[in-house]
């Protein structure tokens, strides 16, 4: 096979202050044939990005070419003067990145930034790109390939935008895709959607791609070849099933480990009962809320209706659902970022004021919240030390010496040397921003802590560090966790009860084992039969099952009159279930779940 990219003897350094080069990469060679899917996998910090970047003739700022030839079908892309690298840049080479909400203009239609790049670059008439974005959203399997290009991007859900950034990038027929870490923070029933329409225009088209990423298992199941770095060198290179059933290097071993495992029962952890009180530690009645003004006493689009959580001291409870299904409209809620229709919250067992600004500074304390992308939620013009201390002095009146002490205090909690309390965030990688933004939430002292989605953007391996340091504080400090994630494989790591929320709606609840085995509400069943696993061709195998004909490539539709899981729902009644709320049901005591259908057919 004639290898489409050639990569030989690349290497990538930075320049320090004094002028000397420090290496990034370190001597890297591969190639990839048309038609086929290489994956570099490791954790962060590895090398991966910049590696196929490279691909695209650019480094990122402070980082330059030390050595090594890049050819792109025979020819040195590295050599190119750089009018003829810009043209290489979305024109042959298209770039795929994490997140598709940044790769997107809110305020122009998805049509014209589809076709913009291949009309730009002279590939394409504007009638030719037209008819090749519409055939391309058909290979895709978006709804109404027809019309979805007049929509704006806010008008899609963000598996379709994610799909979307797809066409945009293949619109012009680029010889090389380069993936990076494409469906990352994508819940299951979408990643499924995504891979599957990837793996499929990917072979159709015959480009070449690059995919990086540090999820194994989703890599089990698109890639024809992996590549596996660490520090900026090549571990192990081999075909997929090799490397994922026959791995030769430690390392490898090491990122195998740390692969979320299928959510099964016994996974759960445990709460002991040192924390105990008589009250919840925090508690949420009868929640509808939503966004709008109010008409009838409801939003004009209600998002949650009648939800109840009860989070015991020194407890995790699990919130999971696809995008879409009121998550982190409950995190905001719980907050007093959005003030509920109806409903209330109790903290220790008192009303919680519903608005954050009728809270008192004490009962601020008393519930922080953990956002998921700690680069926007750490000020990058402020030291670690400063962004630790203002809690201090807000909630504790801890100032001077004492609150230097504090944050050396706080760094050491989280696991971050002393020293951090100088550095700026820009400074810190994803997971150790992660910490600072932990440590931050801990330094309020609070008895309840709301998680969204904190591990969702980092590797395995910094998650899974991520999780067993919130389990560690959870066991010393008493904190109890709200813990919202589209992640069943995490959640289940961590939490003791897991909520299942659909369509704003709570459809099942209890303790991690009872929720985790048999009978299983219709959508849980979906959420565990969507979750990788780290086999080759489980995609092809998952796509047969009748929860996935039935539930996957269908968005989340906020209904008033029945089960909202009816469209989706493999077991609906007709009749039934599109025109009655189901009532709740009760396998054993403490674990409930919503349906129609008696539990011995479930």
């Amino acid at each position: 096979m004639t290898a489409l990219l050639d990569i030989r003897g690349l290497r990538i350094s930075a320049r320090r202050d004094d002028g000397s080069l420090l290496p990034i990469v370190k001597d890297v060679s591969f190639e990839i044939g048309a038609g086929e899917v290489v994956a570099l996998i490791g954790e962060s910090g590895s090398g991966k990005t910049t590696i196929a970047l490279s691909a695209l003739a650019y480094t990122k700022p402070g980082l330059e070419f030390a050595g090594g030839k890049v050819r792109l079908r025979g020819i040195d892309v590295l050599a190119m003067t750089p009018p003829q690298q810009l043209e290489l840049r979305g024109g042959r080479v298209a770039y795929l990145a994490q997140s598709a909400a940044a790769a997107f203009n809110p305020s122009l239609k998805i049509g014209e930034q589809v076709t913009e790049s291949a009309v730009l670059h002279g590939l394409l008439s504007q009638t030719e790109a037209d008819r090749r974005a519409e055939a391309l959203y058909r290979a895709l399997e978006l709804p109404q390939p027809e019309l979805i290009g007049e929509r704006y991007p806010h008008q899609v859900s963000g598996g379709q935008l994610q799909r979307l950034m797809a066409a945009m990038a293949l619109c012009g027929k680029p010889d090389l895709l380069v993936l990076d870490e494409p469906t990352t923070a994508l819940d299951v029933t979408t990643q499924i959607e995504v891979l599957k329409a990837f793996k499929r225009v990917i072979r159709e088209e015959g480009a070449a791609a690059i995919y990086v990423t540090h999820d194994l298992a989703v890599v089990a199941q698109i890639a024809d070849r992996i590549v596996v770095l660490y520090n900026g060198e090549i571990q192990e290179a081999g075909t997929a099933q090799q490397i994922i059933e026959q791995p030769s290097h430690a390392y490898t071993r090491r990122l195998m480990a740390a692969v979320r495992p299928t959510p099964a029962a016994g996974a759960g952890d445990k709460a002991g009962g040192e924390h105990a009180r008589k009250a919840p530690a925090l508690e949420a009645r009868k929640i509808t809320a939503g966004y709008g003004a109010l008409q009838n006493g409801l939003p004009v689009a209600t998002v949650l209706h009648d939800v109840d959580v009860a989070v015991v001291r020194g407890s995790v409870v699990g919130v999971i659902g696809e995008s879409g299904c009121g998550k982190s409209t409950l995190a905001r809620v719980i907050a007093g970022l959005l003030p509920a229709a109806k409903g209330e919250i109790l903290l220790d067992g008192k009303p919680l004021a519903a608005r954050v600004a009728a809270r008192s500074r004490d009962q601020l304390r008393k519930v922080q919240i953990v956002f998921q992308m700690a680069d926007t939620a750490l000020n990058p013009r402020h030291q670690i030390g400063s962004i630790l201390g203002r809690p201090l002095e807000f909630y504790r009146d801890v100032r001077g010496a004492a609150k230097r002490r504090r944050v050396i205090e706080l760094l050491e909690m989280v696991e971050l040397p002393k020293d951090f309390a100088r550095r700026y965030p820009w400074e810190l990688s994803g997971g150790q921003k992660q910490r600072v933004n932990l440590a931050r939430a801990l330094a309020a002292e609070p008895e309840v802590i709301l998680c969204d989605e904190v591990t969702s953007a980092l590797d395995s391996i910094v998650g899974a560090n991520i999780i067993e340091l919130l389990k560690r504080l959870r066991r010393e400090l008493g904190v109890s966790f709200v813990f919202i994630s589209h992640d069943l494989s995490t959640v289940t790591s961590f939490a003791d009860r897991i909520v299942v929320l659909y369509a704003g709606r709570v459809v099942e609840e209890g303790a991690v084992d009872d929720v985790l085995s048999p009978p299983y509400h219709p959508y849980t069943r979906l959420l565990i039969t969507s979750v990788p696993e780290l086999s080759v061709g489980w995609l092809e195998r998952s796509l047969k099952t009748r929860e996935a004909a039935a539930g996957i490539a269908r968005s989340v539709d906020l209904t008033a009159v029945g089960c909202p899981f009816f469209a989706r729902c493999p077991l609906a009644i007709p009749g039934t279930c599109d025109r009655e709320l189901p009532p709740y049901r009760e396998p054993r005591p403490g674990h409930r779940l919503a349906c129609h259908l008696e539990l011995a057919q479930l």
